[in-house]
């Protein structure tokens, strides 16, 4: 035996003690893959002797984390060519039957939205069929009320609106043209918009600054820095039948100012009056290192300025007394971000604090607040400007050219749009119901000429297939009939028709009635069987249809609700119904 074992070297042991290690692995490896073990969740575990009764429940817990598949159980991932089409290849990933693209090329291919989220720590996927969101009708529509979902629309930060014009207060849009113009349905919907915030969010936080009225004061003189060679004073001023602060700074000096020191809210106003050319300025500091921030009101038509961390406003001579609201925020960034494009630039810059406002030229000044929002003002300087700005016919004409594509006329400057007859007529009709001033509602019942009009002939009134009334949101040559431009000009019907009352209001009901008879009839041509269209082109030209984004599809559904709650019509309620069903990818049915 010691023989035998002295001729058995290291080495062959070595190797044999390898051999029997590798077949001991391999054998359990296989065994181990013919077990498949799933995990449950804990809850499904649950033994007989630990159940309790409802009462005795604990609170929910945390969810547990996923299963981690594809790693214990031994499965193999290996790519695939996949052919698309017979025209491309791309890389996917086979697993057994199964085969895997990537949702990258899913996502441009089908027009589908996904990305990973994650909850209580864990990642998850989230799959969309579309990016867009159907809002539930409160209550049935009145006119006196919330406008559609505009309380969610921010307009005066689209990068397609220039600024917020200081001399009248509303957008200045740049949609169809860098230079900038007022466009009634941008200035409707900022006025819709901030109506319908006032209704649904709680009430601003207002910080009164100073008030020249002794008994109001909260602030004297004292807060107040008035260099050498300024002055300001407290004075009776007839007009408003109260005490004003009457100031005067030399435009070479620093100003008479007023430290404000506000880093929670950034709406300003003021009330004002100028005898001589002068300044409101106000002093930021922002989230940008280095020196403040001045955005500078001086007594000019200049639109906007941008230069050296100091932005300008135009806000006129204001001669006359006129409370001055501005959203600091929005005037920074847009003041920040100017260009010569269409666009207004992003930027990151943001106010921190409303460090002092000074005073240059000779005035008068009293009620300097600082407030979270001013949704009246806003909505206030939008009726306003319809009102100063309608024309003899009734219209607010829009002067830049519009093309809608290839195959239509171009709308030179000075044409109407029904859709901004309708929105601008829906907040003439707030207004007055608000504040009982006739001249709103004159405005809006003057609004309905265009509608009697035909497109060729100045109007926005156009007919299809020879039966139909149908109001032009673009009313070119040939008739496009754009679905959600025709349904506001309805809606501005409506408020004129329900507000104004029999007598006054009937031709408004009239044209309102044989526009939603047109919908009723047409409205089965705007449906592709998987989304909406945005207008009948198709039709019209004999081209492509003019499919509609989803933002689009869900404007069609969210005044389709709307109209259900004034009209029971079934076709509203089908329709809503079908198109819902769109967005999560639940198509018409084959043949």
């Amino acid at each position: 035996m010691r023989c035998l074992a002295a001729r058995v070297n290291y080495k062959t042991l070595i190797v044999i003690c390898a051999l029997f290690t590798l077949i001991t692995v391999l054998l359990w490896n296989r065994c181990s893959s013919d077990i498949s073990i799933r995990f449950l969740p804990r809850a499904a575990f649950v033994s007989p002797s630990a159940k309790i009764s409802s009462s005795q429940q604990q609170p929910p817990q945390p969810p547990e984390p996923p299963p981690v598949v594809g790693v214990g159980g031994g499965l193999k991932y290996e790519e695939i060519d996949c052919l698309i089409n017979d025209d491309s290849t791309i890389k996917g990933r086979r697993e057994g039957g199964e085969v895997y693209l990537p949702f990258s090329w899913v996502e441009k291919y089908f027009e589908v939205y996904g990305k990973v989220v994650q909850y209580d720590g864990y990642d998850r996927f989230e799959f969309q069929h579309s990016y867009s969101k159907v809002y539930a009708q409160r209550e049935p529509y009145h006119p006196e009320g919330v406008f559609m979902s505009f309380e969610g629309y921010n307009v005066e930060v689209r990068d397609r609106v220039k600024c917020i014009s200081g001399v009248e207060g509303v957008p200045l849009s740049t949609q169809w043209g860098p230079q900038g113009y007022f466009y009634a349905i941008q200035i409707s919907q900022y006025g819709l918009s901030h109506y319908s915030k006032n209704l649904t969010e709680r009430a601003p936080h207002v910080e009164v600054y100073d008030t020249a009225e002794e008994k109001d004061s909260r602030v004297g003189t004292a807060s107040w820095a008035v260099p050498k060679g300024c002055s300001l004073s407290r004075v009776h001023d007839k007009t408003k039948s109260t005490s004003v602060r009457q100031f005067s700074a030399a435009e070479s000096s620093e100003g008479v100012s007023l430290q404000l020191g506000n880093s929670k809210d950034f709406i300003l106003s003021l009330d004002l009056k100028f005898t001589s050319n002068g300044s409101v300025s106000v002093v930021l500091e922002t989230t940008e290192k280095g020196p403040p921030y001045t955005i500078h009101y001086v007594t000019s038509t200049q639109l906007i300025a941008y230069k050296d961390r100091d932005v300008t406003y135009g806000i006129g001579p204001r001669s006359s007394w006129s409370t001055l609201t501005r959203d600091l925020l929005t005037d920074l960034r847009k003041g920040v971000g100017l260009s010569n494009t269409k666009a207004v630039k992003a930027t990151k810059i943001l106010p921190r604090r409303v460090v002092r406002l000074v005073l240059h030229g000779r005035g008068l000044v009293d009620n300097v607040t600082i407030s979270t929002t001013a949704h009246m003002a806003a909505f206030f300087a939008a009726s306003d400007w319809l009102v100063r700005n309608q024309d003899e016919r009734g219209g607010w004409p829009i002067m830049v050219t519009r093309k809608l594509g290839e195959g239509f006329r171009p709308l030179e400057p000075g044409w109407y749009s029904a859709m901004a007859q309708g929105q601008a007529m829906s907040t003439l009709v707030r207004a007055y119901l608000l504040t009982k001033n006739q001249a709103y509602l004159n405005a809006a019942l003057k609004a309905v000429g265009p509608y009697k009009v035909p497109s060729a002939q100045h109007g926005v009134k156009a007919v299809f297939m020879n039966k139909y009334d149908w109001y032009e949101e673009y009313p070119t040559t040939p008739s496009s009939f754009v679905l959600n431009g025709f349904i506001y000009s309805l809606l501005g019907l409506y408020d004129v028709a329900e507000t104004a009352g029999e007598i006054l209001g009937r031709e408004a009901g009239q044209l309102f009635s044989r526009g939603m008879e047109s919908l009723k009839a047409m409205l089965p041509l705007f449906d592709t069987g998987s989304g909406s269209i945005y207008d009948l082109r198709h039709f019209m030209l004999g081209s492509a249809p003019n499919l509609a984004r989803w933002d689009y599809h869900t404007t069609h559904i969210n005044q389709l609700q709307l109209l259900a709650s004034i009209d029971n019509a079934p076709i509203f309620r089908d329709v809503v119904k079908r198109w819902k069903n769109y967005l999560k990818g639940i198509r018409a049915k084959h043949n």
